[in-house]
């Protein structure tokens, strides 16, 4: 699935060149010159990832790592640190900062297309394009479809990202808020029952192939799927 990806870089040329290239492959390109205007931009949309730019007027982009590392609600959102510092102590400081991977200028597309995939495959799933299949059940982001063998399940759009997203974290137990973060978006303010009401929907779609017993409730934590019992 598209990802929405945060550019961190004060030089416009390579910005408007990542952006193109981050829409060419499918994501959402959001963009920011300072760390200060990438700040206020996370407070109103969490991103899938952040290419960050070391060297940026006023706070740098370790700075900036440190304070997203540092925040419950964003420490988890992966960093590709973008620098012409190739020297070894600078990579390790952008590593131990928190930084995912550290690519160094100049790079290629190609390049940098690779390491956000791979990135986003290990850190965030749910916004790759990958097919996950579970007990049976595939989900394809890139077309759209749910299947059962040769059988297509139709989903709405909330119960399909809903899906989508406890399949890429299969047999892990995610509660009622963490879902309305994950998959409605942290700032969407809707009641925590919603969930209830999808999770529902969800499994009725996927009764024809008897797929609904893979969504499985946690009394007490929240929901997880998974195919044993």
């Amino acid at each position: 699935m598209p990802a929405t990806i945060l550019v961190v870089e004060d030089e416009p040329a390579i910005q408007e060149l990542i952006a193109y290239n981050l829409r060419q492959a499918g994501h959402e390109a959001m963009r920011a010159e300072t760390a200060e205007q990438a700040l206020n931009l996370v407070r109103d949309v969490l991103p899938d990832l952040v290419l960050l730019d070391w060297m940026l007027p006023g706070q740098s982009g370790i700075e900036f790592a440190r304070r997203m590392k540092a925040d419950r609600r964003t420490r988890e959102v992966p960093i590709i640190m973008l620098t012409a510092r190739a020297e070894e102590p600078d990579k390790l400081l952008g590593l131990e900062t928190g930084a995912d991977d550290y690519i160094t200028k100049p790079f290629s597309p190609r390049e940098l297309n690779a390491r956000i995939k791979a990135v986003l495959r290990r850190r965030a799933p749910e916004a790759t394009d990958d097919r996950v299949e579970v007990g049976g059940l595939q989900i394809d982001p890139a077309s759209h479809r749910v299947t059962a063998g040769d059988v297509a399940l139709v989903l709405g759009p909330t119960e399909f990202r809903l899906l989508h997203y406890l399949m890429t974290h299969a047999e892990r137990v995610h509660s009622r808020v963490q879902l309305l973060d994950q998959v409605w978006g942290d700032h969407v303010f809707v009641e925590e029952r919603t969930v209830d009401v999808h999770i529902r929907r969800l499994r009725k779609a996927l009764e024809p192939t008897g797929h609904d017993r893979l969504v499985q409730t946690v009394r007490g934590s929240g929901y997880r799927l998974s195919d044993s019992p």
